[in-house]
């Protein structure tokens, strides 16, 4: 899949496709309609399908205090999107400049003169612009002038539901993993590398696997029965924690620990991907290593049978 980051990059050989716009975070069962049907529509007109996102988030970026958990990560986006199929994404930097432009700058300079767009799919509540400005209405207006079709996204339902990345979120939170998976079209999961922890686990006999999520919120807090890739050739089963941890500096942040089950191997370093089965606990404190250990085991052999039946069915 070819990455493009920055209107600046955008080069002659980009120009002329079919595309969307939007935050696209999860990459769930309604964005992957969209995609579908522009290589559908691409096919039809012999063009490519280019996706355009925005890094960070645009509410992140005006509200990066209150902004909602991020389903995806950047990487963790673009691997999704890749797996549909889409061949071209087009990542823009969301900056003073760009939260500045306004609504018609942004189709001129964006749409028209950088990839020369014949057919745009978004949502027909996408807002973009300088204050919000720009609209579906403002979008048809400039097509009909620049020569490009925009098409409203249909809403895709699951259930009689609405599939959305803010009903995900709320799915996790609530530990419903089996709608969240419908709505994803996969298991919710988390990419990361192992990096070197505390090593508390190896002192209560269950060594774990640190992975930092680089997130200032998690959408998932608690204990899970996990699926892990990257470190064979199979997944591998285990049971994962997921908490805030005190940093140096006094903040907080979102720490992901992962035991293997029949598993001692070093992985530091290595890239993993966690797939999240089935929550089993929320996060508590304990008032020893003991009540913990003892509490880990029930875990592990929870989580140990919740996998066996999901592998046997």
């Amino acid at each position: 899949m070819q990455l493009v980051r920055g209107l600046h990059n955008l080069k002659s050989d980009h120009h002329g496709c079919v595309a969307t716009i939007g935050n696209f975070d999860g990459v769930h069962l309604g964005h992957q309609s969209v995609f579908r049907h522009l290589m559908e529509k691409g096919a039809e007109v012999g063009l490519p399908t280019t996706v355009v996102t925005f890094e960070p988030q645009p509410r992140e970026f005006f509200q990066a205090a209150t902004a909602p958990a991020r389903l995806t990560r950047l990487r963790e986006k673009l691997q999704a999107i890749k797996e549909t199929g889409v061949r071209r994404v087009v990542v823009l930097e969301f900056n003073k400049r760009l939260a500045a432009m306004s609504a018609e700058t942004f189709v001129e300079e964006l749409l028209v003169q950088g990839l020369g767009a014949r057919f745009l799919s978004v949502g027909d509540d996408f807002r973009f612009g300088r204050g919000r400005q720009g609209d579906f209405e403002l979008l048809q207006r400039m097509g009909r002038r620049h020569g490009f079709e925009v098409e409203n996204m249909n809403t895709y339902k699951l259930d009689a539901d609405r599939v959305s990345s803010t009903r995900i979120r709320e799915l996790l939170t609530q530990g419903d993993l089996k709608t969240a998976a419908q709505c994803l079209g996969r298991p919710y999961r988390i990419c990361g590398r192992v990096a070197h922890g505390d090593e508390r686990g190896r002192t209560i006999g269950f060594p774990t696997m640190n992975v930092d999520l680089h997130r200032r919120v998690s959408p998932l807090q608690g204990v899970y029965a996990v699926k892990v890739d990257g470190l064979d050739t199979q997944q591998l089963p285990g049971v994962a924690n997921i908490g805030v941890r005190p940093t140096v500096e006094g903040d907080n942040r979102y720490l992901l620990e992962v035991h293997l089950f029949d598993f001692d191997r070093s992985v530091y370093g290595e890239h993993v991907t966690v797939a999240f089965v089935q929550k089993l606990r929320d996060e508590q404190r304990f008032d020893s290593f003991e009540a913990l250990r003892q509490q880990i085991w029930r875990d592990a052999a929870q989580a140990r049978e919740i996998l066996s039946v999901a592998n046997a069915s």
